[in-house]
């Protein structure tokens, strides 16, 4: 805090150029050993390095941590990092929506079979499914760049937050109290600070930002999840080097096993947000000490967590391969049911009763399915309608009838839209701090 002596002696504080002079020669030259020794006796941090520094400087010694309580260099220190570590995250979260949003383009209408509740559901398209992805990020990247948007530095408060020490070194002057709050806020590279504080700033912060972190946790995992599970299908695998081995024993199996990382990991990340609740709920009135220990390592490894799996992402994104074959094969298993309104408009078009159509494809699509499940052949309804004198009039309308690509509604059009509208601004926003390209990780 070498800028607050000059700040207080700007306000008018009795600090010589010798005492700032020497405090700005030895500000690198820390004796980390001694400091260790000296919190061995001391038992606190910052006592240790005052201690520490005031050795090597013998003039200004009695001038370091004037007016001064630990927290406003502990805390100040933290929601510097804290700042920083958002700023390290969110290009990497960019970077994954950038990969993401182009894997959506070139796929946006390739038809795939929907799923609901994990059954076959109306076609939707492989490029679709990677927008409903991109949406969970670009909603995680709006409340991270919040949380870290609303950062405030606790400032200079002093022991409980009242400024008292330092209304006392400016003989009750309080304009030179906020000035001094004011200008080691902005030297610090913050806005403003928290306008009250007790000793801490406000703990529910800490909330706020491993919250923040948490829900992109859990977007991952819904992601790493639906890969795992289309893997599992045969329509999409993640990145397999030529020497990587799937199993011990099963030497064919090519498991996913960079998503399972990601959901393990990102499992992780999302159980961290009940320690900074926690905390915060049981700071008594102007602070409890009980917060420091969990804060170091929470506050750390949330951060690392949520870097480990946005680094993994970009590197299953990069190396995402669609196999259009299988997810073809897939459809055409369950395309005859999804045909059947089809079927049913086309027949009344021509003149059929809508009733009596129905009723017969209903009896001709309970006879397949019995085929499918109970005898384990391939879906056989349109046979069925072929050999059915009844739907003869529009035999040769089937195909166009049976065209994926009439199956998937405004798909195509979505993806455009939303990429234009929703992804694109967010990546412009880091554009020039992206890395998309991820290196080979060794996992």
């Amino acid at each position: 805090m070498l800028s607050k002596k000059v700040f207080l002696r700007e306000l008018g504080l009795d600090i010589t150029d010798q005492q700032l002079k020497e405090l700005q020669d030895n500000v690198n030259n820390v004796d980390f050993v001694a400091a260790a020794n000296e919190e061995k006796l001391t038992r606190h941090d910052i006592m240790a390095h005052v201690h520490t520094y005031a050795t090597c400087c013998p003039t200004a010694g009695p001038i370091i941590h004037l007016g001064a309580t630990s927290c406003d260099i502990g805390d100040n220190a933290d929601l510097v990092v804290l700042r920083d570590a958002f700023d390290i995250l969110l290009p990497k979260l960019a970077g994954c929506v950038k990969t993401l949003g182009e894997f959506a383009d070139k796929h946006k209408s390739l038809p795939t079979l929907g799923f609901t509740h994990f059954q076959p559901a109306q076609l939707t398209t492989v490029g679709k499914r990677a927008c409903l992805w991109l949406q969970d990020l670009i909603i995680c990247e709006k409340n991270i760049s919040h949380v870290r948007a609303n950062l405030k530095f606790r400032g200079i408060k002093g022991t409980t937050g009242t400024q008292a020490s330092f209304l006392q070194l400016f003989n009750g002057d309080y304009s030179k109290v906020r000035e001094l709050d004011n200008r080691v806020t902005q030297l610090a590279g913050f806005q403003s600070s928290y306008s009250v504080t007790g000793q801490t700033y406000p703990r529910i912060v800490d909330a706020e930002v491993v919250s923040s972190l948490s829900v992109l946790g859990a977007s991952v995992h819904k992601m790493c999840t639906d890969l795992r599970l289309l893997a599992g299908m045969n329509e999409i695998g993640e990145p397999f080097e030529p020497t990587q081995i799937g199993s011990s024993a099963m030497a064919y199996k090519q498991n996913p096993m960079r998503s399972e990382r990601v959901c393990s990991i990102a499992r992780y990340l999302m159980n961290l947000v009940n320690n900074p609740l926690t905390t915060a709920s049981v700071q008594w009135l102007e602070r409890s000490l009980d917060d420091s220990a969990n804060r170091r390592l929470c506050l750390s490894e949330a951060f690392l967590a949520a870097d480990s799996v946005l680094l993994t992402l970009q590197n299953i994104l990069e190396g995402l391969t669609v196999f259009p074959k299988v997810i073809a094969k897939n459809i055409d298993k369950v395309l005859p049911f999804m045909a059947t309104e089809n079927i049913i408009i086309a027949m009344v078009k021509i003149g059929g009763d809508r009733q009596v159509c129905h009723e017969k494809i209903r009896v001709l699509s309970l006879e397949a399915a019995s085929t499918v499940r109970i005898e384990g052949k391939d879906n056989d309804l349109l046979d069925r309608v072929i050999k059915d004198p009844y739907f003869a009039p529009i035999l040769d309308q089937l195909p166009q009838l049976l065209e994926p690509s009439t199956f998937i509604g405004c798909a195509p059009d979505q993806v455009t839209y939303f990429l234009k509208e929703e992804v694109q601004p967010v990546v412009n926003k880091y554009i020039t701090k992206i890395k998309t390209t991820a290196t080979k990780l060794d996992i």
